[in-house]
């Protein structure tokens, strides 16, 4: 059963998981898109993630056809959230996030969705080029308008992310609410820094990619390249979850194996065991689900309300310690995860 969480520090109620769009329009077509969406919300999601570069905008266009065409409580479950900052045009002023950039973001995003606000506008990644009171005054300036309901961060470090919240605080703007990182069993770096920045400044976690690009369900072998209709078996060198980064590592094959052990003694998937590992992790909010078919998605859906027992929790955190273990003090991740979850929830 489908669980719900606040939105971090916000007052607005979400899905445990949510759908992510990337693969609407580019490997999904707006049949597949749509259905993906239906059984969401029939399994109890609420929250969908898009953002304006995914396919072009025909993601957002997909998922506005699908609203258009919904009953009023069907569209009042839905909380939408899309993120703004990467080159939507060709021209100088296309990419960052300059007030200028983000109200075109902003306004295209909205015209696309076919709606008059977005629950959750998040910027896509941290803008060097920008000062960060022209973004989030921005913001600021669209949250009081009643175009943005709550602003999020995507891809920021700790660092990043806390100079945000201090300079929202001291000028009383619009404070974020979440981050958006990537976030699985073999990535976990987060943990050493952000994740004890979003502690420090209640901001929820929002992960993408929880099935590491594939490898957590097991799709792929030690002993043969990744080949067929699948996102590495169409190039096996693409993206951070790249075959030829990934298979030399021993630590790998050693989560995967931990993670195939812990689903057959559980009758779980894979799948649903790397889904259940991450929505107990500290500060977590919604683990962002993406799939190609409807079959893919149906089976992650069952990962709600699944929750891992003790020990199998603290096997995975061990085999999945990014950390040498030579590293001082045991590793970065040691101190992170010695410190209590209560009932998984921040």
């Amino acid at each position: 059963m489908m669980e719900y969480r606040n939105l971090g520090r916000s007052g607005c109620v979400v899905s445990s998981l949510a759908l992510g769009t990337m693969t609407f329009g580019r490997e999904t077509d707006e049949a597949g898109s749509h259905a993906q969406l239906d059984a969401f919300l029939d399994a109890g999601g609420t929250l969908i993630d898009t953002a304006d570069v995914y396919s072009g905008g025909a993601s957002e266009e997909i998922i506005g056809r699908w609203l258009a065409k919904q009953p009023a409580d069907v569209r009042s479950r839905v909380v939408l959230a899309t993120k703004g900052r990467f080159p939507m045009g060709e021209g100088p002023n296309d990419v960052g996030l300059s007030r200028r950039h983000l109200r075109d973001a902003l306004d295209g995003s909205l015209r696309r969705l076919g709606v008059e606000a977005i629950d959750l506008y998040q910027v896509h990644a941290f803008d060097p080029l920008t000062p960060l009171d022209e973004s989030f005054g921005f913001l600021d300036d669209a949250v009081r308008a009643g175009k943005i309901a709550y602003v999020g961060l995507s891809n920021y470090t700790g660092w990043q992310l806390q100079k945000v919240v201090d300079l929202a605080e001291h000028r009383g703007l619009a404070r974020p609410v979440t981050l958006q990182p990537q976030y699985n069993l073999l990535v976990r770096e987060i943990e050493w820094e952000t994740v004890p920045a979003c502690e420090s400044t209640g901001l929820g976690l929002l992960p993408w990619s929880p099935l590491g690009g594939g490898w957590l369900t097991g799709k792929y072998t030690r002993d043969q390249r990744p080949e067929g209709a699948t996102r590495l078996g169409e190039n096996p060198d693409q993206g951070v979850e790249a075959y030829g980064r990934r298979s030399p590592q021993q630590r790998t094959w050693d989560v995967i194996e931990a993670v195939e052990e812990i689903a057959s003694a559980s009758g779980a998937t894979m799948a649903q065991v790397a889904l259940a590992w991450l929505v107990d992790r500290p500060m977590m909010t919604s683990v962002i689900l993406g799939a190609r078919t409807l079959e893919q998605l149906t089976e992650n859906l069952g990962a709600a309300g699944l929750h891992l027992g003790a020990e199998e929790i603290e096997r995975l955190d061990a085999v999945s310690d990014p950390a040498p273990a030579d590293y001082p003090y045991g590793g970065p991740g040691v101190q992170q995860r010695s410190r209590p979850i209560e009932g998984g929830r921040a």
